[in-house]
C-alpha cells in the first residue's frame, strides 16, 4: 500500500486543523468559509425522487437508466448549447473528484506520458497524474506547453479557486490547438451555472468546437447547483471516441451511482428553477462577503463566477489565514492550488445566511 500512498502529496486540508480549532473557539462560533461544501436543503422535489426510488434491491447499471441518459443528454442541450448528443456521449460518474482522481488511469497514461492543468488549479489533478506514475505539468496558457508526449489536458472555467472564466474566444482556440496537436481535453465545467460578471462557456458549444465533440469531454456536477454534494453525482459528455472505452472499464470496476441517486438526477436535471432559486442565495451572499472582504483590507482578484472569492491582503497566505481564525472565521490558504497562489486565500460563499452576516459583522 505505501507504493502506492507514496506517490500522493500530503493531504492539504489536514494543515488546517490549527487554525479550525482557533476559529472553533470564537464566542459566537466558527464561520466555515474553507472547503466550500453546501449547507442549503436538497430542493424537495430531488429528495422525492429519492425516496421515491428507494426500493431499489437490483444492481444499477454504470451507464445509467435510460431516463438518466435523456435527462443528461437533454440539460447539455438547453443548458450549453450543445447539438446531436446521444447517449453514446455521455457517462454518469459516482461524482467528479472520483473522476478527476483515476482519470489518467483509466486512460492507460503512465511513465513518459504528460498530464497538464492550470497553474492554479484544484489539487485532484496533480494526484490523479501522480497514480498514474504519469508526468504533470501546469501552465498559465495550455497552447505554450510543449505538446510532446501530453496525453490529458485539463481545462477548468469557471476555476476553482480563482473563479475566472476562459472567454469564448480563447477556449476555441485552445481547443483548436489541442486538436492539431492531438492532446485530449477534459474540461472541468462543475461551476458553470454560477457565473456573476461573465457568462461562462462550455467546451461543448459548437461556436467552441466548431459542432464536432472529437477530441472533447466536459466534465459536470450537481454538487453545488442542487446541494448534491452528498449523493455524488456527476457525469462526463462528449466524445464517444473517449467515452466508450471509459464506459467499459468502469463496468469492470464496479463504479456506479445507485440506483436511487440515478433517480435523483433525473429530477435535478429536469428542473430549473431551484437551480436559480440556489443562484440567488450565493449571489446574495457573495455581494456582502465582497464587500466586507474589501472594507476589511482585502483585494478580489477574479472571481467572475464560482463559490469562491480570491482574495489577498498582500501578505503569506498563512498569516492572513491566522488573522481570520482569530475573528473566527476560516477560509482555505492558497496555496494548496499551487505556489502561486501563496499570497491568496478562496473565500468559500457555502455558509447559511446567518453566518454569512456573523463574517460580515466580525470583518467590520
Amino acid at each position: 500500500m505505501s507504493a502506492v500512498s507514496d506517490r500522493l502529496p500530503t493531504f492539504p486540508w489536514d494543515k488546517l486543523e490549527p487554525y479550525k480549532k482557533t476559529a472553533a473557539a470564537h464566542p459566537d462560533g466558527i464561520v466555515d468559509l474553507s472547503v466550500g461544501t453546501p449547507v442549503d436543503p436538497v430542493p424537495d422535489l430531488i429528495q422525492k425522487a429519492l425516496i421515491d426510488a428507494a426500493d431499489s434491491p437490483g444492481y444499477p447499471t454504470v451507464w445509467g437508466t435510460t431516463a438518466l441518459r435523456d435527462a443528461i443528454t437533454g440539460w447539455v442541450g438547453r443548458r450549453l448549447g450543445a447539438r446531436d448528443v446521444t447517449h453514446r456521449h455521455v457517462l454518469p460518474i459516482v461524482g467528479s473528484k472520483e473522476l478527476v482522481a483515476w482519470l489518467p488511469t483509466q486512460l492507460g497514461l503512465g511513465p513518459g506520458d504528460k498530464v497538464a492543468y492550470p497553474r492554479l488549479a484544484y489539487p485532484t489533478y496533480e494526484v490523479g497524474a501522480r497514480l498514474a506514475r504519469a508526468q504533470y505539468e501546469v501552465y498559465d496558457d495550455p497552447r505554450d506547453l510543449d505538446p510532446t508526449n501530453l496525453k490529458l489536458l485539463w481545462l477548468n472555467s469557471p476555476s476553482n479557486p480563482t473563479g475566472r472564466v476562459i472567454p469564448a474566444p480563447e477556449l476555441t482556440e485552445i481547443v483548436a490547438w489541442a486538436r492539431a496537436h492531438g492532446v485530449l481535453v477534459f474540461s472541468d465545467e462543475c461551476y458553470l451555472e454560477l457565473g456573476w460578471e461573465a457568462d461562462p462557456v462550455s467546451v461543448l458549444h459548437p461556436d467552441v468546437n466548431g459542432g464536432s465533440y472529437d477530441g472533447i469531454v466536459a466534465v459536470h456536477s450537481l454538487s453545488k447547483r442542487s446541494n448534491l454534494a452528498g449523493y455524488r453525482a456527476a457525469f462526463l459528455a462528449g466524445d464517444p471516441a473517449v467515452l466508450g472505452p471509459l464506459l467499459e472499464i468502469r463496468k469492470h470496476g464496479g463504479m456506479m451511482t445507485s440506483a436511487p441517486t440515478q433517480a435523483a438526477v433525473v429530477a435535478a436535471l429536469s428542473d430549473d428553477t431551484h437551480v436559480q432559486e440556489q443562484r440567488e442565495r450565493y449571489a446574495s451572499r457573495r455581494r456582502l462577503l465582497r464587500a466586507a472582504l474589501v472594507a476589511h483590507g482585502f483585494r478580489v482578484e477574479h472571481s467572475e463566477a464560482s463559490l469562491y472569492l480570491w482574495s489577498t491582503r498582500d501578505e503569506s497566505c498563512w498569516r492572513t489565514v491566522a488573522h481570520l481564525a482569530e475573528l473566527g472565521i476560516l477560509v482555505a490558504p492558497g496555496d494548496f492550488y499551487g505556489t502561486a497562489g501563496e499570497r491568496f486565500v478562496r473565500v468559500a460563499l457555502t455558509a447559511t445566511d446567518e453566518r454569512v452576516r456573523a463574517a460580515v459583522e466580525r470583518l467590520s
